[in-house]
């Protein structure tokens, strides 16, 4: 975690700045008339594999690595983890789900937003957004719909999690109604991170009850807390 000075120096490892910093899309589309980044190539060669793969071989991949995965939760960090997003991105944009090529992998049931198996992500935006697909990052499982047990407490959660974030992005204004704002922006990184922390440890749990898999958001870039700063 940086002090607020540092809000636009990222010395993370690299592979955690360019799986965490384009959040929520991995390879999004460069804008009409922007000249792609060093970055965008980058992403392109990360998916290259896959893009090369045939439709059956991508839902063998895809499916296999799911298998892989059910039982557990993982940090969205996790390189597997991102591996399968990559993959995962190619099978949404050419419907691999929808061809039927395999199964269903086994546990796994199919997601309502776009017919994939479903593996939702867990994120801090749960008390508004419920679970996010993994494969085409819509709503999996709206709030009102998460298991019983668990709607209250992830609101609440939420809840606390959100004027916590928000300070990361004040104005001007706002800034200047608080002596120190890089006291400030700390304390909010710190109780973020045992906030996240707290969602591994307390929540996540229950939620593997209902569903073969999850990921968890495990950092939060606007308030510079990284993967390695949360301890479940």
């Amino acid at each position: 975690m940086d002090a607020p000075d540092g809000l636009n120096r990222d010395t993370r490892p690299l592979f955690f700045r360019l799986f965490i910093a384009t959040w929520p899309d991995y390879a999004p589309p460069v804008p009409e008339g922007k000249e792609e980044t060093a970055l965008d190539r980058l992403w392109k060669e990360y998916g290259r594999s896959f893009r090369e793969f045939d439709d059956l071989t991508l839902a063998r991949w895809c499916s296999q690595t799911l298998g892989q995965l059910r039982g557990r939760a993982w940090r969205l960090s996790h390189p597997l983890v991102g591996a399968l997003r990559l993959a995962a991105q190619q099978a949404h944009d050419r419907q691999v789900w929808q061809q039927r090529l395999v199964n269903m992998p086994p546990g796994y049931h199919q997601s309502p937003c776009c017919r994939a198996p479903l593996l939702p992500l867990l994120t801090r935006d749960v008390g508004t957004s419920g679970l996010v697909c993994l494969h085409c990052n819509e709503t999996a499982v709206p709030p009102d719909q998460l298991p019983p047990e668990s709607q209250k407490t992830l609101a609440d959660w939420s809840g606390k999690y959100a004027p916590l974030h928000e300070v990361a992005h004040w104005d001007d204004t706002q800034r200047k109604r608080v002596p120190d704002y890089d006291a400030a922006f700390e304390e909010a990184a710190q109780k973020a991170e045992d906030l996240l922390a707290e969602l591994a440890t307390q929540h996540v749990g229950h939620l593997l009850e209902s569903y073969p898999a999850l990921i968890w958001e495990d950092q939060d870039e606007c308030l510079e807390v990284r993967p390695e700063d949360i301890h479940p």
